[in-house]
């Protein structure tokens, strides 16, 4: 390794801090290393002309500790605490690391230099009083120990106390705070009071947050995935009698990576037409019902699975957009929905107030099914031509069971499918909550109501 002498290292620091130009033009200029440069300035602004000049000594523990603890307690990097004590070489704070890591303070200690002797020792002859000549080496040796571990100890605490949080001492204090005082404790972790304070609210705080996570992640995967933040608020502030900030539970979930798992809804195009001439639109798309079996929404869907296909007829109370009745069938037959209206009529005796909405399919407009309807006295609607929004509470229905349970599942045979559009209506009407009803399901708010 060449050597310069400490006036040129001033001449080219002080070149350097006149403005002459920067490290890397410099080190073009005087053929030397760019990271030399930028060194010997940190010497020089930190030590002055003593930072140019050669050093040689040797370092204790105790210093090697010091230089350590303020690595620690500042983040510095080995080059920077190395130009602060002004060591020449920073892969020697490197190596004191390592050496304290493994094998504690002894391995600070320095080492004899030189060969190590090849001539055999020679052994004294014991004393006359051997034993207690043995018991005072062994008090003196055990003594240098203790000394040397409480050293330690002292250092250790003082690189703890660098690193450790705030919540870190309050945790500690609380365990040890039933065996002493918290006026000792405080004074020895160097916390103050109202900090101490802080984080045990805090540290409860979180506890809290932990149950209702605990809670949350059990109401999701009750139901499957199908609900978002805010149903399980309802949900959770049901069972909890108490009320619960949906915003805390939309943040909660956020972190949890929870998300309902139903499609986003599109809107569909509307189609303007004219209704029936036979059947005028008395619903006008007044949904709202303020008691029930006063207005009912009738329709059909389709479901396809590996080429078969599934009908469902489906005949909701709009007062509390619970289904009433269902059928299903392969094909999509007129006794699919008579034996629906025959079933949902079959439930109530007075039908003199009631209205049935239906769109204009070829089923609500056949005689035996108009003719069902006019021997109870029930007042037939249907919606306009082309025009899905007049019935859109049936529609809104079958693109919930569609989205929470039919794309979700992905039943692999008609025979499945029908058993799982079974289990979800019962579901539907026993358990899913609905925000519009008080947080209840259909079934519960119509006890409620009726109670």
């Amino acid at each position: 390794m060449k050597k310069y002498e400490a006036e040129f290292k001033l001449k080219v620091v002080e070149s350097f801090l006149a403005g002459e130009g920067g490290a890397k033009l410099l080190a073009r200029r005087w053929s030397l290393p760019e990271e030399k440069i930028r060194t010997w300035v940190s010497r020089y602004r930190l030590h002055g002309i003593d930072g140019l000049r050669p050093k040689r000594s040797a370092y204790s523990a105790q210093f090697k500790l010091q230089v350590l603890a303020h690595q620690d307690r500042e983040q510095l990097s080995s080059r920077q605490v190395a130009a602060v004590y002004d060591i020449r070489n920073p892969n020697q704070v490197v190596v004191w690391r390592r050496n304290l890591d493994q094998g504690g303070v002894q391995a600070l200690d320095g080492r004899k230099q030189g060969r190590p002797s090849m001539k055999p020792e020679r052994r004294c002859p014991p004393p006359a009083n051997t034993a207690a000549t043995d018991s005072t080496q062994a008090l003196r040796e055990e003594n240098e120990r203790l000394r040397a571990e409480v050293a330690y100890l002292k250092k250790l605490q003082a690189l703890i106390r660098s690193k450790r949080s705030a919540a870190d001492k309050a945790r500690l204090i609380a365990g040890l705070r039933r065996h002493h005082k918290l006026t000792d404790l405080l004074q020895a972790a160097g916390l103050a009071r109202s900090t101490f304070y802080y984080q045990c609210q805090a540290t409860q705080r979180a506890d809290q947050q932990s149950t209702l996570k605990t809670r949350i992640r059990a109401v999701y995967d009750e139901h499957k995935g199908r609900y978002g933040y805010r149903r399980i608020t309802a949900a959770l502030c049901n069972s909890l009698e108490k009320p619960v900030n949906h915003k805390c539970v939309q943040r909660l979930m956020q972190k949890m990576g929870l998300r309902a798992m139903i499609r986003a809804k599109k809107r569909s195009r509307q189609v303007l037409g004219i209704s029936d001439e036979h059947v005028p639109n008395v619903l006008q798309r007044d949904f709202c019902a303020t008691a029930p079996n006063r207005k009912w929404a009738t329709d059909v869907t389709e479901f396809s699975v590996n080429g078969h296909k599934l009908y469902l007829s489906a005949c909701m109370d709009l007062y509390n957009g619970e289904i009433i009745a269902h059928r299903m069938a392969r094909r999509p037959v007129f006794e699919l929905v008579s034996s629906t209206l025959q079933t949902a009529l079959s439930r109530i005796r007075c039908t003199t107030e009631l209205v049935v909405h239906s769109d204009q399919g070829w089923h609500y407009k056949m005689k035996p099914y108009r003719a069902m309807l006019a021997r109870r006295g029930v007042k037939q609607s249907m919606s306009r031509k082309g025009n899905c929004f007049d019935n859109a509470a049936i529609e809104s229905f079958f693109g919930t069971l569609k989205a929470e349970y039919f794309h979700l599942a992905a039943p692999d045979s008609i025979d499945a499918l029908e058993a799982g559009v079974h289990d979800y209506i019962h579901y539907y009407n026993h358990e899913r909550i609905k925000l519009g009803l008080q947080g209840l399901s259909p079934v519960d708010y119509r006890l409620r109501s009726t109670a």
